[in-house]
């Protein structure tokens, strides 16, 4: 059996983690925290925390799991490149899932869309395209920000020099290294991403769309039984899911 704490529970994800868990039989979920509550008085209770709660709390949390020998699950987003660097480095003592999304849906678009930009090769411009509900805090998702990581590394290109977020204006002929990512907000959009390959005569398009969280949710539940008997190490979903 498979010990978890929620952090976050009072969040969007929180409440889905926590409908989802009785359909895992080798999962408890021990304990629930939010803002204002203490996880250091429960966090000997479990196996892993899973941690949804905010990318201001993350690297709190890590040490406090780092201290205790606990598996972490991180499915917060919005993390400063500086900030995800002192998270991970707890990653030496114990074993860490970070996931930008936990969908199987989703790493299955991530490994799809590194094929394709490997088969289709340069002569493709790259665009994504993202929409959320209207509530969501950063931009772009993670899961766009992971999509691009992808596709800038199978050109070996460094994502900060080739991403254009958005056009405005006269900005000039498209250039053959860019690749555009563009966020969209409204309603209550659980989470929509599309990869655009387009070459002259022809375009191929990779869609996910989410239409409940609890794909996250349950993604993110299977990860900590997976962490839970791994060595010390940082990983994600496409790790978990044997996808790597």
């Amino acid at each position: 059996m498979t010990r978890v704490i929620i952090t976050g529970s009072k969040g969007r994800m929180g409440l889905a983690l926590s409908a989802c868990a009785p359909q895992h039989s080798e999962l408890a979920v021990v304990g629930q925290v939010d803002q204002g509550d203490d996880l250091a008085a429960i966090i000997a209770r479990c196996d892993a925390v899973v941690d949804f709660s905010s990318h201001t709390a993350t690297l709190a949390i890590a040490d406090l799991c780092a201290r205790h020998a606990k598996a972490l699950v991180v499915g917060t987003t919005g993390h400063e490149d500086a900030e995800k660097s002192r998270i991970t480095q707890h990653a030496t003592r114990i074993p860490m899932v970070w996931s930008s999304n936990y969908s199987t849906g989703v790493n299955t678009l991530f490994w799809l869309t590194r094929k394709a930009a490997e088969i289709l090769g340069p002569g493709y411009d790259r665009e994504i395209i993202e929409m959320h509900h209207r509530l969501k805090k950063d931009a772009p998702s993670g899961t766009a920000r992971s999509l691009a990581e992808i596709l800038a590394a199978v050109r070996q290109q460094q994502l900060a020099k080739v991403a254009r977020h958005g056009r405005e204006g006269i900005v000039g002929q498209r250039t053959a290294e860019e690749i555009g990512i563009h966020s969209m907000r409204g309603g209550d959009v659980v989470g929509d991403h599309t990869v655009i390959f387009a070459a002259n005569g022809e375009r191929v398009e990779l869609t996910h769309k989410a239409s409940s969280r609890d794909t996250f949710a349950n993604g993110a539940l299977r990860a900590a039984q997976w962490v839970v008997r791994q060595k010390p190490g940082l990983y994600d979903m496409q790790d978990v899911l044997g996808l790597q």
